[in-house]
């Protein structure tokens, strides 16, 4: 029981860690709490059922259930890209230089419309992600694994993985750490800051829409109000491992699915949601900048 949970909690955990990525991305470069990057994260999913139902209806899913599914992902990346970049250019951007509540506010403000929109567009009832992938359970030491938790938590590995090599190695990268670290400096040194903070953008609104495929093809349901839980949960993830850091943000991710998974089946599955809270309290009792956070001062 113990290790079947363990993979249960790692499927969700990555999916928290994706979209908890996007939190600490954004506020690494502009130390802004992204309240909409929750409702990317949604629209993904809805536009994986809309592309799916399109290449389907096209016959093309019959030829190849791989390349359908490829294109899918593909597309609703660059759809989500390009809301994230949007939300940026017409709700931060203007406000850069103004107090902080401001920003805070056009991010709830943002979220609230996105969340609508979309239930005025796709309507208020759930909407079924079709069941295209065929699913093999695995039996392996009495812990039984789907392909496609075996696939969530592959695909979620590799993104975190080959996100953290992007961050250190490229060149962009490291214009994003310089960035992170002093703006004027940066700029100072030729950087371009409204093309790093773009990027950034584009960077985690694509990982939120991954994420959301991934958890409609899991739970096989999508509605408009996913994106707020997911958010919450995800942004919790990021302060947990401390915000501002990409590998606490993977394991604050992993960590909070964890954590339900295991409070879920070892106290009461009535109060999942409440567990990753807990535990969140007392982790910032002993260490206020998170796991893996630093104060200001020590900012890299």
């Amino acid at each position: 029981m113990f290790f079947q949970q363990i993979v249960n909690g790692l499927t969700v955990g990555g999916v928290y860690a994706l979209i908890a990525l996007g939190y600490t991305l954004v506020y690494g470069i502009l130390e802004l709490i992204n309240f909409a990057h929750g409702e990317i994260y949604m629209i993904g999913a809805y536009l994986g059922i809309i592309f799916l139902g399109i290449f389907t209806a096209a016959g093309l899913t019959q030829y190849s259930l791989v390349l359908s599914l490829f294109l899918t992902v593909m597309v609703s990346v660059i759809f989500c890209s390009a809301y994230g970049f949007t939300i940026e250019k017409i709700a931060y951007k203007p406000l850069r230089n103004a107090p902080r509540l401001n920003p805070l506010i056009s991010a709830i403000g943002v979220s609230i419309f996105l969340q609508n929109y979309v239930m005025l567009t796709q309507g208020a009832t759930d909407k079924v992600f079709p069941h295209v992938l065929p699913v093999v359970t695995v039996q392996f030491l009495n812990i039984t694994m789907t392909t496609l938790q075996i696939f969530i938590i592959a695909v979620s590995l590799i993104l975190m993985v080959g996100l953290h090599l992007f961050i250190m190695k490229t060149k962009t990268g490291k214009a994003m750490r310089a960035v992170a670290q002093d703006k004027v400096m940066a700029s100072l040194l030729g950087i371009n800051i409204d093309r790093i903070i773009s990027v950034t953008f584009i960077i985690g609104s694509g990982l939120a829409a991954v994420a959301g495929l991934m958890v409609a093809m899991y739970y096989g349901l999508v509605n408009y109000s996913i994106g707020y839980i997911a958010g919450i949960k995800a942004f919790t993830a990021a302060v947990l491992g401390g915000i501002g850091s990409i590998p606490g943000a993977m394991i604050g991710g992993l960590m909070l699915g964890l954590i339900e998974s295991l409070g879920a089946s070892y106290l009461s599955s009535e109060y999942k949601d409440a567990y990753a809270f807990v535990v969140l309290i007392l982790i910032l009792l002993v260490k206020p900048t998170g796991l893996l956070g630093k104060s200001e001062g020590q900012k890299p």
